[in-house]
């Protein structure tokens, strides 16, 4: 058989087989696949029984903790508490964004309506002015934490809060920083009588300046509502009378009184840069001449320098002529006008005090009537830069307040004369109950 040759170049195509191709998927195959696995090796009752377990733990460890930690405590609205402590407030996100209730003309609450509490921290607040002011925020439901250093501040006035849950007490000084998570702040920390500022003038300064710096910057982080107690002596020794709000002052900058009435000025001056810079909730009071229970007995202000030596049988003494101008007004009037001023929606800054107005010697003669008729007076040289004049005008707190004082002096003085026999004669235990008065 004879051979032949093939050339491969000239081999014709052979028809190629079909490319491979795979399976087509069945249909399920991704669901039945994972039912699959979970039904090996029983992994499914694994699964269903880490479910049970999980919601059997987080159910009992929701039953076990604090009331206070599940929910804030509601307060029921009393009949007795003032129009502003009424007010309803819901928290929100941040800590003091809260819608407002909506409250009829009346100022009350619709009825089944509950307020509920806030966490607020006061500067001071072992204070005369600060204690009393916590006690009313402690009655109407808030939770408050006391910061202060006890230089003017006792802790004898809020002693009787130690056993609430609701109280804390921090002895922490303003100048350096702190850390809290509150819905408010009332900044009160500064040392508010001659005595005890012009003792040392730099820190009282620093406590006005990097206090208030410090305080801001905590409202500033936490997103808190922040209330200054500046002071009528931003005003100098006037040259208007009496003073209102847009009367700028006539200070001193380097006198012996200049670290509290220029701190107060500059602190003033932050709040409001804080608020414009920063948006920070601010308000700003200018706190007149206040008296009451807990006032420091020596402090060298004029009422309780005057009641004092009064009970001791000393004489009541004066300085200069007597003529100087003075107006008080009581602890209570002044706690509820910050209060007011705190919930409401003005920055102010606005004049909180009495505009009955009395001369030194007129206020000797009413503590001579309260105490004893027969207190001699005795004149000395008056202090340098005593202001002549001091009255507030206080129009601008009533119509945007709704604010004025209730308790005159010759009411007010003797729940303070009270105060003062017991602390000094030690007629009672001090520092459980306090005469008050309410606004």
């Amino acid at each position: 058989m004879g051979s032949e040759l093939i050339y491969r170049g000239h081999e014709e195509a052979q028809p190629t087989a079909d490319g491979y191709s795979p399976k087509p998927a069945k249909p399920w195959f991704s669901v039945v696949r994972p039912l699959r696995y979970l039904l090996r090796e029983q992994r499914l009752i694994f699964v269903v029984v880490g479910i049970a377990i999980a919601t059997v733990f987080f159910t009992l460890l929701q039953s076990s903790s604090p009331a206070s930690y599940r929910h804030e405590s509601y307060v029921p609205i009393s009949g007795s508490i003032s129009y502003f402590d009424r007010d309803s407030h819901w928290q929100s996100n941040k800590p003091y964004e809260h819608n407002r209730m909506l409250v009829h003309s009346s100022g009350k609450v619709p009825l089944g309506l509950k307020r509920k509490g806030l966490r607020i921290v006061v500067t001071g607040g072992a204070g005369f002015v600060g204690s009393h002011l916590v006690d009313r925020l402690i009655a109407r439901g808030d939770s408050v934490i006391v910061v202060d250093n006890f230089f003017t501040g006792r802790k004898e006035n809020v002693m009787h809060h130690f056993s609430n849950p609701r109280f804390e007490l921090i002895r922490h000084d303003v100048v350096e920083p702190l850390l809290l998570e509150v819905d408010q702040i009332y900044h009160l920390a500064c040392p508010a009588s001659p005595v005890h500022y012009k003792f040392n003038p730099v820190k009282t300064i620093k406590t006005n300046v990097v206090g208030t710096l410090n305080m801001l910057g905590l409202a500033k982080r936490v997103g808190a509502r922040f209330l200054l107690t500046s002071t009528s002596e931003v005003y100098g020794d006037p040259l208007q009378h009496p003073q209102v709000e847009t009367y700028w002052g006539n200070v001193n900058p380097i006198g012996v009184r200049s670290c509290y009435d220029e701190g107060k000025r500059t602190a003033e001056t932050l709040t409001m840069d804080y608020h414009r810079g920063a948006s920070v909730e601010v308000r700003i009071a200018r706190i007149f001449n206040t008296y009451g229970p807990r006032m420091c007995i020596d402090d060298g202000r004029v009422v309780s320098n005057f009641v004092a030596q009064a009970l001791r049988k000393e004489p009541l003494t004066v300085y200069g002529d007597g003529k100087q101008t003075r107006s008080f007004q009581y602890v209570s009037d002044l706690v509820e006008g910050l209060m007011r001023l705190m919930e409401g929606e003005h920055v102010g800054p606005f004049n909180l005090g009495n505009p009955g107005e009395f001369t030194m010697l007129e206020l000797a003669q009413v503590v001579q009537e309260t105490i004893d008729p027969n207190a001699k007076i005795e004149f000395r040289p008056n202090t340098e830069d005593d202001p002549h004049k001091r009255k507030p005008d206080i129009t601008k707190a009533k119509d945007q307040l709704g604010w004025e004082p209730k308790v005159s002096l010759r009411k007010g003085l003797p729940l303070m004369v009270s105060d003062f026999r017991q602390r000094i004669f030690g007629d009672h235990k001090e520092g459980n109950t306090t005469p008050a008065v309410a606004s």
